[in-house]
């Protein structure tokens, strides 16, 4: 936990932010020593892909087939996956 003063915080906001984005650690911010305020990271941020990178070590192998056949069956927009995917490469 890294301790700041108010002033500091003050005169460098954007690069304080910056610090608690990158490395996530909780800042404290103090006024004449005394503890004013903490600020903390937001929860952590992640695209579906980074999500689910190491899903097929810990499932079944049976699972890609459930979910294939589960996709294919549920209805987007009146759609099942089957109507409603197209190839990208066919002109």
């Amino acid at each position: 936990m890294r301790r700041i003063s108010a002033t500091e915080l003050a005169r460098n906001l954007s690069r304080v932010l910056d610090r608690l984005a990158t490395e996530g650690e909780e800042i404290v911010v103090e006024r004449n020593q005394r503890e004013i305020a903490r600020i903390v990271p937001g929860p952590a941020h992640q695209t579906a892909i980074e999500a689910m990178a190491d899903l097929y070590q810990i499932l079944p192998e049976d699972a890609a087939a459930t979910w294939e056949r589960d996709g294919r069956r549920t209805k987007l927009k009146g759609k099942t996956l089957d109507e409603g995917v197209r190839n990208p490469w066919d002109s």
